[in-house]
């Protein structure tokens, strides 16, 4: 698969590891539909016994929501499964790294990785690529249990320009604030565009982080979500859970703890970024 037309990049750890089957079959394809809806062709990558695929079709699609063994691929994980025949889903990171080798400079996900909240020196592989490898990720921030504050510090280092997509602020994931400011912020997928083309121009390393605020009918507010995040914490550190089980574990028990409320901003903003995604991946066609 080539960027000859417009082409948003999906990650498919959501669909092992972010929900039960069959929710997660359900997600996928409100994901890839909305994409298709907005002018762009939808690309979920994966690893399927021991083949890299871009562009899952709907039947690999269910497969991999069926899975109970698919194994959760970051960059090192990778040449583990190729080698071993073994299929995987992809992380930011792992979904970045394949995607710029298949000329796809659009990905649209929920929530970037980062450092962990009492973990300063648990950081994500996704914060590394995205310092390193000319993607354009679509988000809604970091994931709303990490160390915000350090995560963004993170990637000023990396010099990844964090864009907030009409809104002045980074998103907290479930909430639409997080009193972290963006870089700029833009109202429009042509202006994303033309960062993004200044910065390959001017040869810059890494990708850029457009932050999406979820839907306001679906917002989760922050003091009923950071309540939920620091008794999730609570409940991962007595459980001794680290690692990469730690943001499934906190997940499912933040839904708990907001009686579902999580779930449905995640649904929600998961749909929204991927039809923002596609805007931009026309926008950035038609600027070529």
């Amino acid at each position: 698969m080539t960027a000859a037309r417009p082409v948003v990049a999906l990650e498919s750890t959501l669909i092992t590891h972010g929900f039960a089957y069959p929710h997660n079959l359900q997600v996928a394809r409100e994901i890839e539909q909305a994409v298709r809806d907005a002018g762009a062709q939808p690309a979920t990558i994966a690893v399927l016994d021991g083949q890299v695929r871009v562009g899952l079709n709907d039947d690999e699609i269910a497969a991999l929501a069926k899975s109970r063994d698919a194994r959760k691929c970051s960059l090192r994980d990778l040449g583990i499964v190729v080698g071993m025949g073994l299929t995987g889903s992809t992380t930011v990171a792992a979904t970045m790294f394949i995607a710029t080798r298949h000329g796809i400079g659009v990905f649209a996900t929920g929530g970037i990785g980062g450092v962990h909240r009492g973990h300063p020196f648990d950081v994500s592989a996704d914060l590394t690529e995205l310092g390193r490898t000319p993607v354009t990720v679509v988000c809604a921030g970091a994931k709303a249990l990490l160390d915000l504050p350090l995560t963004f510090e993170h990637l000023e280092t990396l010099g990844v320009p964090v864009i907030g997509y009409q809104t002045d602020e980074i998103p907290a994931f479930y909430s639409r604030r997080s009193g972290l400011r963006a870089d700029i912020c833009v109202e429009t997928p042509q202006e994303v565009a033309r960062i993004v083309r200044a910065r390959r121009a001017l040869g810059l390393p890494g990708g850029e982080l457009v932050c999406v605020p979820v839907p306001r009918e679906a917002e989760l507010p922050a003091e009923v979500a950071e309540a939920a995040i620091v008794e999730a914490q609570r409940r991962a550190d007595e459980a001794g859970v680290r690692g990469p089980e730690a943001t499934p574990f906190m997940l499912d028990q933040i839904a708990k703890l907001t009686g579902g409320a999580s779930v449905r901003a995640n649904i929600a903003l998961l749909v929204n970024n991927a039809r923002v995604a596609a805007h931009i991946a026309r926008a950035m066609l038609d600027a070529q």
